[in-house]
């Protein structure tokens, strides 16, 4: 039996994926968490097979809190599902270790197949994220969006200073010093072609990265 843990801070969203993973008989949602913190303590004092994680948690993005489940839980497969297309958020988080992406408005059984995908330890790609991997492969650098020159962790502290967090509050909740951080934000404004948080901020609203 495939134990998942669904998080997600939508009940309605939560009973939805309940229902779809209650008519298979090799599955059971085992717990359901809506914050990121919940998922991450549930993770850490619990027996998962496959986590289905929503990227825009209220108390944390999806990507910190993929970060922290790597750390403690290194080979626990990690589902992202998200509201936003394969475009906007799909090959960084790849990228920073999730097994697959799906958009939430994927039918159920592209769902469930992801899910036996993940538990077996393939990575799963739906054909729309598939399209953009091999665009991906083939553009010239100028054809790629902007965001997608950035490392894991640059794209980690761009969603965080277009969010409008300081350098020093990014500091403190990812245990990194001040000037690491600067560092950090001086790479990602000189990748993006930006001078400051304010056209970060617009790029992300403009490309639907943060809401």
């Amino acid at each position: 039996m495939i134990r998942i843990l669904i998080a997600d801070d939508h009940a309605i969203v939560r009973a939805g994926l309940r229902q779809f993973i209650a008519g298979e008989p090799d599955m059971e949602v085992a717990g359901e968490a809506q914050t990121g913190a919940q998922v991450i303590d549930m993770v850490r004092n619990g027996t998962w097979d496959v986590v289905l994680l929503d990227i825009s948690m209220p108390d944390q993005n999806g990507i910190d809190t993929l970060r922290r489940l790597q750390q403690i839980k290194p080979d626990l497969p990690v589902l992202i599902l998200s509201g936003f297309s394969e475009k906007q958020y799909a090959v960084n988080m790849i990228r920073a270790g999730a097994s697959g992406y799906l958009n939430k408005e994927s039918a159920p059984s592209e769902l469930v197949n992801a899910v036996r995908a993940v538990r077996q330890g393939r990575k799963y790609v739906s054909p729309a994220l598939a399209q953009i991997l091999a665009t991906d492969l083939r553009a010239v650098h100028d054809e790629r969006p902007l965001h997608a020159s950035l490392s894991e962790r640059e794209f980690q502290i761009f969603c965080k200073l277009a969010a409008g967090d300081s350098v020093s509050q990014i500091g403190k909740n990812l245990n990194l010093s001040v000037k690491t951080i600067s560092t950090y934000r001086s790479r990602v404004l000189e990748k993006m072609h930006m001078r400051n948080n304010a056209e970060l901020t617009n790029y992300a609203i403009r490309n639907r990265l943060i809401d």
